[in-house]
């Protein structure tokens, strides 16, 4: 029996590592182990590690997912050879970053697939010291195809999906670069003819339509190897190489404004517009994109001035017109300085007299330029330059209100008129400008007529008679100038009380030897009676017309006979002469 005295031996102690038992430490290990192959398992790319003789140790489901291939062919001890034989994939791009890193060595290289079904896939291999890698699989196909759509749409217009200003001039460049022959290029740069009024008068949705059609035709026109581009709002450019110039480009160019004449079907509408054409050839009309687009669009603006629907050559003279124009705008600005006339701008005015009390009614206001060293200029050079640079805004502003201060001078029962461009009935302000001019002045707005042409009308019919109507209901008059020379003047008379419709002094001028232009005269004096609308005369000069304006019962006449335009200081003087029977 054994000695129940004798003390029991302690157990043999349990194995540690680091102090802790081993079975908390292989418990850990298995724990993080499970963890790390579960996070392995749920990345959202593919991961696969393979050894140094390029076999598969392990991979996780995603990388058959990416490649879209069988789970087998990732078995470990599958060669990465073998598994992309199976996925059918070739490479597309070089290494983005390093060359594929040596064994024995640690880097890293980028290399991107293209699959048999067109999905991108990127591969970002690191290889360790000892010769295995680690590689990160993703399909990168979504990307590539955003990628690819912002490229597209940076440099392609997004309505007609023609190249841009952008494309056009990058392509033109490495077509020169490439010309190393000295072949001829050609360039057209085009404008659509009469697209504002379709635009305006349908809607932005049919102008679209519109140049969508317009581009399909162009492309329609265009050979293989021709460049079309729109380069921005209805102006498209289209560039020849290799070809026998200039034949080739007048050939291009007249079937251009050909197809172009042509009706377009827009739905519910059918427009008929034209194009414009301005061409310049390399190497003599410019060596770069920069002067071949320029001398070509000033070939254009030729073009359009010719009476549209026409195509023109650079020519030298062209470049030192617009050399010409671009100084008379730079002294236009000037002239106008923060809205205020520097003494180079200046209001002329010109009676109008009253047929029956053969009293000065009222004077219309005439915008003058003594410029310092070039004399005085035409209003027919400066007010169309004025209206396409913008710059009659601010000066017809100053006009307004000059003609305001000045009529407060004259005699209650004299009114000022006032002409007031499209380019100005495009904007909201106007309405408020003119109630400033008034009010500044402390002119009564009966006093106060605006005169204007068809092409306000033409511009947006809508706007522009809702912005009469508002001045109307101010108390300023309103009054439609050369009368009978535009196309739909007598449906405009259907749309708006016009006070006052004058008629062209080109029907006056013949009206006492020319049959014809007395009948337009006596046409129009009847209709604005019947309409209740005072009718004025413009450009009498003589006698003759005189008897003839008040036989056919005209209201007022306007012209040379009774003054010339006058400065403002001289206007209460010719007022009392005419008066006085004083103006023969």
């Amino acid at each position: 029996m054994a000695d129940s005295s004798q003390p029991i031996a302690d157990p043999a102690p349990t194995p540690t590592r680091a102090g802790r038992p081993l079975s908390d430490e292989l418990e850990r290990l298995t724990r993080e182990n499970s963890l790390l192959r579960l996070a392995v398992e749920e990345m959202p790319q593919g991961l696969s590690v393979l050894d140094g003789q390029d076999c598969v140790v392990l991979a996780n489901r995603h990388v058959a997912s990416v490649w879209g291939v069988p789970a087998s062919l990732l078995e470990p001890g599958t060669t990465f050879q073998t598994f992309m034989t199976g996925a059918r994939a070739s490479e597309t791009e070089a290494s983005r970053q390093q060359p594929t890193p040596a064994k024995g060595s640690v880097g890293v290289r980028r290399r991107e697939w293209l699959t048999h079904d067109g999905r991108s896939i990127e591969v970002t291999v690191t290889r360790l010291a000892d010769g295995s890698t680690i590689a990160l699989h993703e399909d990168i196909t979504e990307q590539r195809r955003n990628e690819a759509r912002v490229a597209f749409h940076a440099r392609h217009d997004p309505l007609t999906a023609l190249p841009n200003r952008l494309a056009m001039r990058d392509e033109l460049k490495r077509q020169l670069v490439r010309n190393t022959r000295g072949e001829e290029l050609a360039v057209l740069c085009l404008d659509l003819d009469r697209f504002k009024i379709v635009n305006d008068t349908f809607g932005h949705a049919v102008g679209d339509l519109l140049l969508t059609q317009v581009a399909d035709r162009m492309r329609a026109c265009a050979r293989g190897t021709d460049y079309v581009a729109r380069m921005g709002g209805d102006e498209f450019a289209v560039f020849q190489c290799g070809t026998q110039q200039p034949a080739s480009a007048t050939a291009l160019g007249h079937r251009l404004i050909n197809a172009l004449s042509e009706p377009f079907d827009l739905g519910s509408q059918v427009a008929q517009i034209g194009a414009s054409i301005g061409i310049a050839l390399a190497p003599f009309d410019g060596d770069s994109p920069d002067a071949l687009l320029k001398n070509a669009d000033l070939a254009l603006y030729r073009a359009k001035a010719a009476g549209r629907g026409t195509q023109r050559f650079f020519e030298p003279a062209m470049d030192a017109q617009a050399q010409k124009r671009r100084a008379l705008e730079g002294d236009l600005r000037q002239a106008l300085v923060d809205g205020q006339s520097q003494g180079q701008l200046y209001l002329a005015y010109q009676p109008q007299v009253d047929l029956k009390t053969m009293q000065v009614t009222g004077v219309e206001a005439l915008l003058r330029w003594a410029h310092p060293t070039r004399g005085n200029v035409s209003p027919v050079e400066f007010i169309p330059l004025a209206e396409e640079t913008g710059l009659i805004v601010p000066i017809g502003t100053w006009v307004l209100a000059q003609a305001c201060r000045d009529a407060v001078q004259w005699p209650e029962h004299v009114r000022v008129a006032v002409n007031v461009s499209a380019v100005q009935f495009t904007r909201r302000a106007l309405l408020g400008e003119v109630m400033a001019a008034l009010n500044d002045a402390g002119l009564s707005a009966q006093r106060l007529e605006i005169e204007i042409t068809e092409s306000v009308l033409l511009q947006d019919q809508k706007q522009a008679l809702g912005l009469l109507t508002e001045l109307r209901a101010q108390g300023v008059r309103v009054a439609m100038d050369d009368f009978g020379t535009g196309y739909s003047s007598l449906s405009y008379l259907r749309s708006f009380a016009f006070d006052r419709i004058k008629i062209d002094r080109s029907f006056v001028h013949d009206a006492d030897r020319n049959p014809e232009a007395r009948a337009i005269v006596r046409a129009i004096a009847g209709l604005g009676a019947s309409l209740g609308m005072a009718v004025t005369a413009e450009g009498v000069e003589t006698l003759p017309q005189l008897d003839v304006i008040r036989d056919e019962a005209c209201t007022e006449v306007q012209g040379y006979l009774f003054s010339q335009p006058r400065p403002a200081s001289e206007i209460a003087g010719i007022i009392e002469r005419i008066a006085q029977n004083q103006w023969t």
